[in-house]
């Protein structure tokens, strides 16, 4: 049954860790006390947790640092514009990250955090009303399938994968995480006037579309997709207690989420999910075996959950389990650099096994995301205090610990328990072992793919849902858990016969003047991140460099300039150099560019650009914890 609008769970403050007893408490972790950790995969997740977070803030316009162009609160997936050319803003990978700086922010309250949420919100509800291929917002709400936009937040026109319906679910999801801390601290005007209005739109485009194709999470086949059906499940029971709590509702979600929760269950074969059904003719053929399923997992996933429920898909059921070993399993003898992994040891894993996408590689997200099922299983288990094993899963915890495996359930206290509870998260860590593997040192940026017999990072460069994932995975590993979502309340058996569906939804264009609480922890900020961003032409052996009249900038001295990195910004020949520094806030900086042959450093090298000296004024307008400006120029 799913929950109804009489039926509210207590908010909290979203963020849950789960207590082994069962109980929601703040601060506990889920990690066993038993579990030896791996000090060099701890060394490395820490230093590699700042990059992936600080690699996500420089995707976000205005003043990121490699977002350049980009509006203020639009997240580019990455800032790579040829060979691939992902300078856009994704409604789906948007909504992903910012469902995990979310959560980020119910564990740091972080207070300039909470302006890029509050930012991202406010793009969101410019981004609605803007017509475009797909559609538009008004009458039908079909603009809200479209998948990309140009990072100033106009339409893409050209030729793509639409619509694609799990952006809308995955958005709602969010808002309304952040909606339900609006509420829980006060704050109900703005989760009524700035949240739900964005989140209102993508509920009825969800319960009007959600039984019609549309192109997958890899925007390469039309049909319906695993994925985006279980996105729109939850997004449906989540929205409904939301409405709720703001006293308003949502009959469309309750009639049908049902109806979703049933197809659901078709994806399964009896062996593992098939990710993508109904594609129709035309596409090269598939097994169904797809890293998607591992990601929907992700998604599925309820702290609060009371079993390993295979109606829902949560991370620990037999279901889920067994679709990981198949899946995984997919890619163990497919690449070089899985040769002569034992069974019970996290591979490199791709999108799925006849991928030919820059010729079929392991992605960084996919094998976080195999990491990263584990760990929730891991923290679902240990909570429920029971482990339990079917003929369904018998062969992955087999692969884990085939002395100890075996069918029946085992309480805690067992030693059966104990032994593959441990394996579970051994295996968890050897998945982040292999993307710590294959990211480059010392930087620890990541890439979306990395080569299959090589391991060098591949495609897009700094792709944000890589960053995203990383962050999700280790959250999961320290116990973080996200909020949840009301699985608890999904109690019947979907019905053997499903039904179609889909009703007809009212759009309105929702208001673009938000106004925000003041932001918590606003911490005071003396020095703020300047990105100098200039377009300009050089030829092999030349470099730009900034200087100005501060010590930061050199003094004016070109041997203390500083060096800006090369990034093709669309025009072939006419590339954007950037860079960052640290001023101090409130102050007048005058400078300039300067090329230089070799990067050398006499004077006889160095080109000055002509003209007076530019001037930036080192301030924010707005909330004064915004702690980062960039300046564009054209030399």
């Amino acid at each position: 049954m799913i929950l109804s609008s009489a039926s509210v769970v207590a908010f909290g403050a979203s963020l849950l860790v789960v207590s082994a007893a069962g109980s929601p408490a703040r601060g506990s972790s889920l990690s066993g006390a038993n579990i030896k950790r791996d000090a060099a995969l701890d060394d490395w997740i820490s230093r590699e947790e700042p990059t992936s977070y600080a690699g996500i803030l420089a995707n976000i316009g205005e003043a990121g640092e490699r977002s350049y162009r980009a509006d203020r609160g639009l997240l580019l997936a990455s800032p790579s514009t040829v060979d691939p050319d992902y300078f856009y803003t994704w409604t789906r990978d948007s909504a992903l990250t910012f469902k995990a700086l979310v959560d980020r922010f119910f564990v740091t309250k972080d207070g300039i955090l909470q302006i890029h949420i509050n930012d991202y919100i406010a793009a969101q509800a410019r981004l609605q009303p803007v017509s475009n291929p797909s559609g538009t917002l008004l009458p039908d709400g079909s603009g809200l399938g479209e998948p990309k936009f140009q990072p100033n937040g106009t339409a893409f026109t050209g030729s793509w994968g639409r619509p694609q319906r799990d952006g809308p679910a995955l958005r709602a999801t969010a808002l309304i995480t952040y909606g339900k801390w609006l509420l829980s601290n006060g704050h109900r005007d703005a989760a009524a006037n700035n949240v739900w209005p964005i989140v209102a739109n993508d509920l009825a485009y969800v319960a009007q579309y959600w039984n019609e194709t549309g192109f997958d999470l890899w925007e390469e086949v039309r049909g319906s997709s695993f994925f985006t059906s279980a996105a729109q499940h939850r997004a449906l029971v989540e929205g409904s207690s939301f409405a709720a709590s703001i006293g308003s509702s949502c009959a469309a979600c309750d009639s049908q989420a049902p109806k979703i929760l049933c197809f659901l269950q078709t994806y399964w074969n009896g062996e593992y999910i098939v990710s993508n059904t109904n594609i129709g003719t035309g596409n090269s053929p598939r097994s169904g075996k797809d890293v998607n399923s591992i990601l929907t997992t992700l998604t599925t996933f309820d702290p609060l959950s009371p079993t390993c429920s295979d109606i829902t898909y949560q991370p620990c059921s037999h279901k889920a389990l067994a679709n990981h070993k198949v899946v995984t399993d997919a890619f163990r003898s497919l690449y070089a650099l899985n040769a002569n992994i034992s069974v019970d040891a996290g591979v490199a894993v791709g999108r799925y096994p006849e991928d030919v996408y820059y010729g079929g590689n392991p992605w960084y997200l996919a094998t976080l995301a195999a990491a990263e099922q584990l760990y929730l299983a891991h923290a679902q288990i240990t909570r429920h205090a029971t482990l339990s094993i079917t003929s369904v899963d018998i062969a992955f915890w087999k692969a884990l610990d085939a002395a100890n495996a075996a069918e029946g359930t085992f309480p805690a206290s067992s030693q059966t328990f104990t032994a593959l509870t441990s394996a579970l998260k051994a295996y968890a860590d050897s998945y982040v072992a292999v993307a710590q593997k294959y990211t480059p040192e010392p930087y620890g940026a990541l890439a979306e793919q990395f080569e299959r017999s090589t391991g060098a990072p591949l495609s897009a460069k700094d792709l944000t849902w890589s960053y995203a994932a990383f962050l999700t995975t280790i959250a999961a590993r320290d116990g973080e858990l996200p909020g949840s979502w009301g699985a608890a309340n999904i109690s019947s058996v979907p019905p053997e016969t499903c039904v179609g569906g889909g009703v007809a939804g009212t759009y309105t264009a929702p208001p673009t003047n938000l106004t925000w609480p003041d932001v918590v922890n606003c911490p005071v900020i003396d020095d703020l991140h300047v990105t100098f961003n200039v377009l300009t032409r050089t030829v092999v052996g030349q470099d730009i460099f900034v200087v100005g009249n501060v010590p930061a900038l050199g003094n004016w001295n070109v041997d203390g300039a500083v060096k800006l990195q090369a990034m093709r910004y669309r025009e072939a020949d006419f590339p954007l150099w950037f860079g960052g520094v640290e001023l101090a806030r409130g102050q007048r900086v005058e400078y300039k560019y300067i090329r230089k042959d070799g990067g050398a450093g006499n004077e006889s090298s160095v080109v000055w650009e002509d003209g007076a000296n530019r001037v930036v004024e080192v301030q924010v307008q707005g909330p004064g914890c915004r702690d980062a400006i960039a300046v564009g120029d054209q030399w």
